[in-house]
């Protein structure tokens, strides 16, 4: 069993995704096996049990909470929803020992990626949520072309990260790890961008045939949303199995409430978790001060 106390310590790194206004925090999930879902994000991804109580459970690093776990998930009726979530690690050391670990455990990958401002695993949860696990480039490395940020998505060597991981047994993510962004599958990534650029006042920083990615900060992105599945697709009903909602974390009091304020004015409204709203398709966020 991986506990929260037991994740190994690494020296501080910046994280580019924190370094914004406004990141990604906690992303809660609705599903039909809470305990089987608490079981795989703590012993498959590695993260520590911080709360678990009858029909939640929160998992995190540093008590941090990353992922929220609710019980009761009705049949899910849209397409649109999570995409992936995606847990940024401080290192590509760190990178390297969660492949030895999921190699040794048989944990099952569904892609890996260099995409030329960080390096990406890519799996899903038994309930078929998406799971990106990641490290990022340092922000001077990151290509440009005509000024703007590149990304691809190249062939990642397993072989040449695996030999990068330190021959121990794995103790659970490391201190530093957070949530860096979250993808969303939306029925049209041109109205996804009237609502995270126009609305929300992100920035738009790349365009993929069918995905837009959005950052605050100039970082890579912090939301992107895609069609590739999910073109046209009806908005999420309340209580769906997957993506409940997903935290927006403002760096400080000036951010939160000139954020508070477009949230309001576009309709959203107030919560006891904090300001809400939700997206043409129901993919809900809240507003939270760091």
């Amino acid at each position: 069993m991986l506990a929260a106390e037991d994740s190994k310590t690494t020296t501080p790194v910046k994280l580019e995704a924190l370094d914004a206004p406004f990141h990604i925090g906690a992303v809660t999930l609705r599903v039909h096996d809470l305990a089987g879902l608490t079981a795989f994000y703590r012993d498959s991804i590695g993260l520590g049990v911080i709360e678990q109580a009858p029909g939640f459970a929160t998992l995190g690093v540093d008590g941090e909470v990353l992922v929220r776990l609710e019980q009761g998930a009705a049949r899910r009726t849209s397409p649109a929803g999570l995409f992936h979530l995606a847990i940024l690690l401080p290192s590509r050391t760190d990178l390297a020992d969660w492949l030895a670990h999921a190699a040794a455990a048989r944990i099952p990958l569904e892609g890996a990626s260099d995409h030329l401002v960080s390096e990406a695993l890519y799996l899903s949860d038994p309930e078929g949520n998406g799971i990106e696990i990641y490290r990022d480039r340092p922000r001077a490395d990151w290509p440009r072309r005509d000024g703007a940020i590149k990304m691809a998505t190249d062939r990642l060597d397993l072989n040449a990260l695996l030999a990068e991981a330190r021959p121990a047994p794995y103790p659970g993510m490391p201190s530093g790890t957070r949530m860096g962004h979250i993808h969303l599958c939306v029925g049209d990534t041109a109205e996804a961008e009237r609502f995270y650029e126009g609305v929300l006042g992100f920035d738009l920083m790349v365009r993929y045939p069918g995905a837009s990615f959005l950052a605050s900060g100039g970082y890579h992105h912090h939301i992107a949303g895609n069609i590739w599945n999910s073109r046209g697709a009806a908005p999420r009903q309340a209580g769906e199995a997957g993506l409940d909602s997903f935290e927006l974390i403002a760096r400080d009091a000036s951010d939160f409430d000139a954020m508070r304020e477009r949230l309001l004015a576009a309709g959203g409204t107030e919560t006891p978790l904090g300001p809400s709203i939700s997206d043409p398709w129901g993919n809900r966020l809240v507003l939270r001060a760091s």
